[in-house]
């Protein structure tokens, strides 16, 4: 698996200091099951979070904070964060939220050539998570975003202005961008999304469509 596009670099240093939401944590422990380069960024985002903390003053402690520590670790959603590989068809952080093989996927039918897999969270979060089929040669309306969207492409490809995004490769985008991907003829693309809002259609058609799809 040749990976091209990779996570951002706040994205990283947000992951290494816990401060991502459910819906993207999944996404971007995903993409590190998947990608050597970006497991090593992270590595070197926590020990740069722990020499600077070495830096800086001593300060008083809650009695409690050793157990609260404790209790984080045991912890479900720490655990979604290791980086595990890939088991079945999905990595272990996906697996543990839709099972292990594609197939076994519910989709939905949204619009024609595209399915849709809603992901329950665990905890509450305004952002949402889901998985997206798209068949062979289809073209997603042109959109932007009202805030964050990070997509992974699980299996297939498609194409933007932004370049080609296959196996492995994330699109970690913010509102500023406006794209239109449309899936390569032979396969279909799944891909695997965090959103902070709904999309923003450019076009009439798609901001008709909306409704209906959901996204």
């Amino acid at each position: 698996m040749t990976i091209a596009h990779h996570l951002d670099d706040a994205t990283l240093m947000r992951y290494a200091s816990g401060d991502l939401d459910e819906a993207f944590l999944v996404v971007v422990a995903t993409h590190l099951a998947m990608c050597e380069q970006c497991r090593k960024a992270v590595r070197y985002a926590e020990e740069l979070g722990g020499e600077m903390l070495f830096a800086c003053e001593p300060a008083d402690m809650n009695p409690a904070a050793l157990n609260t520590l404790l209790n984080r670790i045991d912890a479900d959603e720490p655990a979604l964060a290791r980086q595990e590989p890939v088991r079945g068809d999905l990595p272990a952080p996906l697996a543990r939220k839709v099972g292990q093989n594609l197939e076994n996927i519910s989709w939905r039918r949204v619009a024609p050539g595209v399915k849709r897999h809603v992901i329950e969270m665990d905890n509450s979060t305004s952002s949402s998570l889901y998985m997206l089929w798209i068949a062979p040669g289809v073209a997603v309306p042109e959109h932007g975003h009202g805030g964050s969207e990070m997509t992974l492409i699980l299996s297939g490809a498609y194409r933007d202005d932004l370049g080609r995004f296959g196996p492995g490769d994330v699109a970690d985008l913010d509102e500023h961008v406006e794209h239109q991907p449309r899936v390569e003829d032979g396969a279909p693309c799944i891909c695997l999304i965090a959103t902070e809002t709904r999309a923003r259609f450019s076009g009439l058609i798609g901001r008709l469509m909306q409704p209906f799809v959901g996204i």
